[in-house]
């Protein structure tokens, strides 16, 4: 963060408040930033140290942009004091992007939306804990009629020889006659793996193993 911030005439931050983010953002990282620089804070007060932001005003003539402050209230109705906004250069909003009439229209449209790739298509959108990377080495296409018990006898003979599945998908073509699983493995499978592959059903059009890039 502190070379980001060195870099930077604008720095913004859109962080979730967790044990590992709460005053991330500390008089440090502000004075690393240029002087008059611009500091956007859209993720949670508790983000900055206190403090920080007041000191990066007065010592280093940054300007802020805030949608969240340390003390802002907790409910519908509250006092708000957070003396950061008295001092200059530091624009604010209220935080209630959420609340409007637009925003909730559009909530409750992606709501319906997510829940029905759900149950249309079995995939979860947005979903946060999906893994970036994998320890798969291999992707293993395999093309193959759509007929039953084909992927049974691709994923037997992977198991036999001890290779891990770490990801995978099998594609319907338009005429739902033929189909392609893409089968991500944490090892090459050897020739003999991939010909027992080939050979032992029937309905297997081909196997390919590709290294995929780590």
């Amino acid at each position: 963060p502190l070379e980001a911030a060195r870099q930077a005439d604008v720095l913004t931050v859109h962080l979730a408040l967790a044990p590992e983010t709460r005053g991330l953002v500390t008089q440090e990282l502000l004075g690393a930033m240029p002087p008059g620089g611009i500091f956007i804070n859209t993720g949670r007060g508790e983000l900055v140290a206190p403090g920080a932001l007041a000191w990066a005003v007065r010592e280093r003539g940054l300007r802020l942009g805030l949608d969240v402050y340390d003390q802002e209230p907790s409910g519908g109705e509250g006092a708000f004091s957070d003396p950061i906004v008295a001092e200059r250069a530091v624009i604010g909003t209220h935080h209630i992007g959420a609340s409007t009439d637009e925003a909730q229209e559009a909530v409750a449209a992606e709501v319906v939306r997510i829940v029905r790739t759900y149950k249309e298509r079995g995939s979860v959108l947005n979903c946060v804990n999906i893994a970036d990377r994998t320890p798969a080495t291999c992707l293993l296409a395999v093309r193959h009629r759509n007929r039953p018990g084909v992927l049974a006898h691709v994923f037997n003979e992977i198991s036999r020889a001890g290779i891990n599945v770490e990801d995978m998908e099998n594609v319907i073509l338009a005429d739902a006659r033929a189909a392609c699983a893409r089968i991500k493995l944490d090892v090459t499978p050897g020739a003999d793996v991939i010909g027992r592959i080939r050979t032992g059903n029937g309905n297997v059009l081909g196997v390919a193993a590709v290294a995929l890039d780590r």
